[in-house]
């Protein structure tokens, strides 16, 4: 009887403390990173592309793999490689990728400029540097042209004091 009670106890216990779960725990772009102390929270929104004026048959660039591939990579490096100890920025941020003729990334810029921004846009243009994807330039008339992509995202780092 007692070994018994015992059993039933024991079990009810770990059901009674056993994890739960939130929303928030089963998002992917959320991770605790301990080196440093801060939450981050990511969200990528797809790439877009701007056109080249006067032009009547335009075609984006694209990348290999496709965008999603692309963002999720690039959500992934985010997390391995930001060194977010330096900074603590919250909001929308936009990154502009600069595709030339040939399909190389040429020139990265992100805005708007805040405080502290310098060292967090350093970080990205390594990070968006890391990638290793095969881009195909846009085009306009079947010939092919340097073109600007858009990615726009929003940035959430808490830092933390233990």
């Amino acid at each position: 009887m007692k070994s018994t009670f015992f059993i039933v106890a024991f079990v009810f216990s770990n059901l009674l403390f056993a994890q739960q779960y939130d929303l928030e725990d089963q998002e992917s772009n959320v991770i605790i990173s301990e080196t440093n102390k801060n939450i981050l929270k990511i969200a990528i929104n797809d790439p877009l592309q701007v056109a080249v004026k006067n032009c009547k048959d335009f075609k984006a660039a694209n990348v290999s793999g496709g965008v999603t591939a692309y963002t999720e990579t690039l959500r992934r490096y985010m997390f391995n490689y930001l060194n977010s100890e330096f900074y603590v920025l919250n909001g929308d941020f936009t990154f502009t990728l600069t595709v030339n003729e040939k399909g190389k990334i040429t020139k990265i810029e992100g805005s708007p400029k805040v405080d502290n921004s310098e060292v967090f846009f350093d970080d990205m243009k390594y990070i968006m540097r890391r990638i290793k994807n095969t881009w195909t330039p846009a085009t306009c008339n079947g010939k092919p042209v340097s073109s600007e992509i858009k990615i726009k995202m929003n940035f959430n780092s808490v830092a933390t004091d233990l």
